[in-house]
């Protein structure tokens, strides 16, 4: 009986440590494959390795369970039919499995999200697709914090990273500067921006830029009774928009503070 437990208790080691080679082989062949071709984008080509290795984790895990109970010669099938635990199983449990795993599905298939784009899930929580998985998305929001969510709890997602994104920012300035002015000094501060930020900017296929920096206009007379507002607008490829949003506004205010532009200052009513 003893030498019995001792060779399955073997068997269940070797199977193990078998099962782990070839998850971290399965691993290491998916990732070379997708380094030696160029069939997609690079974010896509990384959420599809990272579908696959979710899958592979799973199936191999499951696989390992069902054989560990071979080895105990545990008829599982038997077991939950005769019981009637494989319906509440289907009932209760699988239900949330299927349910995720389609969202997934949908959520690739219909090009939602990549692994490396930036999302705001829910109107809640923000931050980078680290992973996709059969089951999860897993974002690194921007404390650091890797939040863990189901494809099925997803209700709504805003992608940054969708092949462009524009560049709004509101500049509000004194009632008292002329608006004239203040519309000449945003000009020249466009032409600044397009100089040195061009490499941010979205190029077509000409390589010339789709919408580069220009004043949209006065989006409003009269700003929380601040000021008079000023809209700059400038397209900018996705992986870029942080770096060419951060630049934009530091040249922004200090184009407005050469030119002495006085910008609104908060107004307090006392009644």
């Amino acid at each position: 009986m003893e030498q019995i437990l001792v060779h399955s208790i073997a068997k269940i080691i070797l199977a193990l440590v078998l099962t782990l080679f070839i998850v971290r082989i399965s691993r290491k062949l998916i990732s070379k494959f997708f380094q030696k071709t160029d069939f997609f984008r690079d974010k896509k080509e990384q959420t599809i390795e990272s579908v696959l290795y979710s899958i592979i984790k799973y199936s191999a895990t499951f696989g390992y369970l069902f054989y560990v109970l071979r080895v105990f010669d545990v008829e599982v099938g038997k077991i939950l039919a005769g019981a009637g635990v494989l319906g509440i199983i289907v009932g209760f449990g699988a239900q949330h499995l299927i349910k995720d795993f389609l969202a997934g599905v949908f959520l690739i298939y219909e090009k939602q999200a990549h692994k490396g784009d930036w999302v705001r899930v829910n109107e809640t929580f923000e931050g980078t697709v680290e992973e996709i998985g059969f089951r999860f998305l897993k974002i690194r929001e921007w404390s650091g914090v890797l939040l863990t969510i189901s494809h099925g709890q997803l209700q709504t997602m805003e992608n940054f990273n969708i092949d462009k994104m524009r560049v709004i920012e509101h500049i509000t300035v004194s009632f008292q500067e002329h608006p004239a002015h203040v519309l000449a000094v945003l000009d020249e501060i466009c032409q600044k921006l397009n100089q040195e930020l061009v490499d941010y900017l979205k190029k077509d296929d000409n390589g010339n830029p789709v919408e580069a920096f220009q004043v949209y206009g006065l989006s409003s007379l009269n700003n929380q009774f601040n000021g008079y507002q000023y809209t700059i607008t400038g397209l900018c490829d996705d992986n870029l928009y942080f770096t060419a949003a951060k630049q934009a506004r530091q040249m922004i205010a200090t184009g407005m503070f050469e030119h002495q532009i006085s910008m609104a200052e908060q107004r307090v009513y006392l009644k």
